[in-house]
């Protein structure tokens, strides 16, 4: 594995070069310490801190190699990305706001949007990497997502816990939400939503990391913080999905973005493919009907 953790020196960086080690010591990965001066005067306080941070990452005998550049931090670090092909990228990110869409620095959310690999936003005081939250709910998302979280997790010795969260139905479809809230019928069915979350529990299982599956119904980041709160989770995975056109980005969903901004532990930003078919209540529907029709 190959991660590039980000500095520009700053308290936010420190967090990041935290976390970032915990996670380059457990999957023994090569790891750029990537340093960014926007101004000639943060050159020398930034190599300072630098030599700090590389410090604390080479006590955990990490492969490091330092990297400086000068200029807009999202251009260097969409250069340095493009030059090398990394497995994951590690960025701080502050506070700015408690209100709006925006409550992060617009430079974590932008470096998110215009980069290719993932992005691990180093949130809250994390010392441990033992148990994971995946936001799952589309096919595209099995592939990359659940097989990065899963080689992440068996470096780690963590657990994954794979989340659904759908809308409350109208009260007359009271057996689809018994059906869909008994996990065991569910990942038994031949519904599309319970052969997606069996091939992903099965596909976690395989590497060798324990996985369960929880559905819940309701407003989903409600849900998403309700479910990370009670199984104290280290780490959310969430996701975004590239965009179409001739200019390549990804597009952060409300959803991801909101977790971003309430977070207070690690948010990993997965990459998935543009969706097919859209989840929603009738569809669930009809995947219900059909399997109780076998």
């Amino acid at each position: 594995m190959r991660i590039l953790i980000c500095s520009n020196g700053m308290p936010a960086a420190d967090n990041a070069t935290r976390i970032g080690g915990l996670l380059a010591a457990a999957c023994r990965a090569e790891t750029t310490l990537l340093g960014i001066a926007e101004e000639p005067r943060d050159e020398q306080p930034l190599r300072q801190a630098l030599e700090t941070q590389a410090a604390s990452l080479r006590a955990h005998n990490i492969a490091l190699e330092i990297v400086m550049r000068d200029g807009e931090p999202i251009r260097q670090i969409l250069k340095q990305t493009s030059t090398i092909n990394y497995d994951l990228v590690v960025i701080g990110a502050r506070r700015t706001d408690t209100s709006g869409l925006f409550w992060r620095s617009l430079r974590t959310y932008e470096v998110i949007k215009a980069i290719s690999p993932p992005v691990l936003v180093a949130v809250g005081e994390c010392t441990q990497l033992k148990k994971f939250l995946v936001c799952t709910g589309g096919k595209e998302f099995i592939g990359s997502g659940v097989r990065l979280t899963g080689t992440i997790a068996a470096a780690t010795g963590a657990s994954v816990t794979l989340l659904h969260v759908m809308a409350e139905p109208p009260a007359i479809y009271s057996d689809l939400v018994r059906m869909e809230e008994d996990v065991d019928l569910l990942l038994r069915s031949h519904s599309e939503l319970g052969e997606n979350l069996r091939h992903e529990k099965q596909q976690l299982e395989g590497m060798g990391v324990p996985a369960e599956v929880r559905v819940r119904h309701g407003i989903v980041l409600d849900q998403v913080f309700a479910e990370a709160d009670q199984g104290d989770h280290d780490l959310i995975v969430t996701g975004s999905s590239q965009a179409r056109g001739l200019v390549r980005h990804y597009i952060m969903g409300d959803l991801t973005r909101s977790i971003l901004n309430r977070a207070e532990c690690p948010v990993l930003v997965a990459r998935a493919g543009a969706a097919t078919v859209d989840r929603t209540f009738w569809t669930s529907l009809q995947s219900w009907i059909g399997a109780k029709g076998r």
